[in-house]
């Protein structure tokens, strides 16, 4: 079954195509029954008109009167290269006319369309055949030769105009939806632009098609819309950056004043200082994990995209757990050697990293192993962390990636929940996708990002 086009320029071009043949061919039968069907209607009005001025001359005059007068029709010089007669006694012989014999197919009464031969010629013709009252036959007709020639070239008149109206119609078409495209294209470019995080881009329009049609409008409309979103974009980065520098501010001062308390010789103030300066860090690594993940989902891609190596972050990542992975009687191992190039902010992706093996660690128990490691396939640049603890219920993958959800058996170890949120963020800020799926056992979570180049593929 035939599929119309998926883009609606392509359908609104078949439409137009469509619409002018149609027009062409309402055009082409309303020419040729204004042209030929009027030539014929004249001829078959002159046959009648003639045929019955002469069986009225038969009626007052005899056989012979009829046939004088034929031979004054045939001899006048009036549509001689067209007029045909024929007069037949009862018997069938000629009396008069340029017919060698009368036609075959012989409808009395009736216009019929034969062959016949005229003055020693065969041709087609439209003749009408009537009985006189003594038994013998009036033949009267025209030659059809000059109405086909004049058919024939009207035929191939509208066929060259129909071949060239189509050509016309396909290059308009072709034309109308280059143009619908390049409009549309511009549009979607920019939305393109501005979704990797460039909000200062606008729907740029060519200098031959600026205009005031509803393209233009709506561009300028969208550049309005984006102008305000921008400026909205901007208010909020410029509040939130204020709070947090505002709440940091007078933290860092109180905890610079607790650090000096500590250092009184009573034990019990230093200890109670140090609980609150440890509070006061937790605090403000909250505060940072905020940030970090509100700028990596505003979108906006940081300069510091440059080509990375996974298999080297996931690397450094496992020699600085290790020591702490060993205190925790748990197996740290690297998995994979070649590099795996992609492009990115190191520090970012490095975070995310420390972020799912810092998870892992915690649910980890003591003889328990975890892989960490980075590959390339198919689908780009991994990186992969593997435990083998409990897993996570099939229920509750989708909501652990929710800012400070935790499971219920976590909510007595440290952390705040932001940790999967952070790790999401930054993969979306790198158009790539944070993964999480129980591996039975453990759980296994990996981000996936763009490839940098070409790399030779691996299998996971």
């Amino acid at each position: 079954m035939l599929e119309l086009p998926r883009s609606i320029a392509a359908r609104l071009a078949l439409g137009y195509g469509l619409l002018v043949a149609s027009a062409l061919a309402v055009l082409a039968v309303v020419f040729y029954f204004g042209t030929i069907g009027t030539f014929d209607r004249t001829i078959d009005a002159k046959i009648n008109r003639i045929d019955g001025r002469l069986r009225a001359l038969y009626v007052q005059q005899s056989p012979a009167g009829l046939a004088r007068e034929i031979d004054r029709l045939l001899a006048d010089g009036i549509d001689s290269d067209t007029e045909i007669y024929l007069l037949t006694d009862a018997h069938g012989k000629v009396l008069a006319g340029n017919l060698v014999a009368r036609p075959q197919a012989k409808p009395h009464g009736r216009l019929f369309d034969t062959s016949v031969v005229r003055d020693g010629r065969a041709t087609r013709a439209r003749l009408l055949d009537s009985a006189l009252g003594d038994g013998g036959f009036l033949v009267v007709g025209r030659d059809l030769s000059d109405r086909n020639a004049i058919r024939d070239m009207v035929w191939r008149s509208l066929m060259v105009g129909a071949v060239l109206v189509l050509l016309l119609s396909a290059g308009g078409a072709y034309w109308f939806r280059r143009r619908l495209e390049a409009r549309i294209a511009a549009i979607r470019l920019t939305a393109r632009e501005i979704e990797a995080g460039d909000l200062s881009r606008r729907i740029r329009v060519p200098e031959q098609a600026r205009g005031d049609d509803e393209f233009d409008r709506l561009t300028a409309d969208i550049n309005r819309m984006l102008d305000r979103i921008e400026h909205l974009v901007d208010g909020v980065r410029h509040v939130s950056n204020a709070i947090a520098h505002d709440l940091r501010t007078p933290l860092n001062r109180v905890r610079n004043r607790l650090a000096e308390s500590a250092r009184a010789p009573d034990a019990a103030l230093r200890d109670a200082v140090e609980d609150s300066i440890a509070r006061i860090d937790e605090l403000t690594a909250l505060f940072e994990k905020l940030l970090q993940i509100a700028e990596a989902e505003s979108g906006v891609q940081p300069a510091s995209f440059t080509a990375i190596d996974l298999q080297a972050i996931a690397r450094d990542l496992v020699e600085l757990y290790e020591a702490s992975a060993e205190d925790r009687k748990v197996s740290l191992v690297l998995t994979g050697a070649a590099a795996v190039p992609a492009t990115g902010d190191r520090n970012l992706i490095a975070s995310a990293l420390d972020n799912l093996i810092d998870n892992a660690l915690k649910y980890a128990v003591a003889g328990a192993r975890i892989e960490v490691g980075a590959f390339a396939n198919e689908c780009g640049a991994n990186l992969v962390v593997r435990d083998y603890g409990p897993g996570i219920p099939d229920t509750e993958l989708a909501r652990v990636r929710e800012r400070f959800y935790r499971l219920d058996r976590s909510r007595h170890l440290p952390g705040n929940g932001l940790g999967l949120s952070s790790a999401v963020a930054i993969a979306t800020l790198h158009r790539g996708t944070l993964v999480l799926e129980n591996a039975n056992p453990g759980l296994r979570v990996r981000m996936t990002l763009p490839l940098r180049a070409n790399p030779i593929l691996s299998k996971s």
